[in-house]
């Protein structure tokens, strides 16, 4: 996984993380979900760059 990519996915997460945070603390179910799918956005992409990874790793 490129620097960059975990990068971009961990602001991704953090993110998603406040989002939800803040609707939680609002009550606003709207920001919530839209912070879990920040959030789960940010672990496909970290699974999918965990999967080129290894594809690379065999080839190698």
């Amino acid at each position: 996984m490129g620097l960059d990519d975990k990068i971009k996915a961990a602001a991704k997460n953090v993110e998603g993380k406040a989002q939800e945070t803040l609707g939680n603390i609002t009550g606003d179910p709207e920001d919530q979900a839209a912070g879990k799918a920040k959030q789960a956005e940010a672990s496909v992409r970290n699974a999918v760059e965990d999967g080129k990874d290894a594809v690379k790793k065999a080839v190698d």
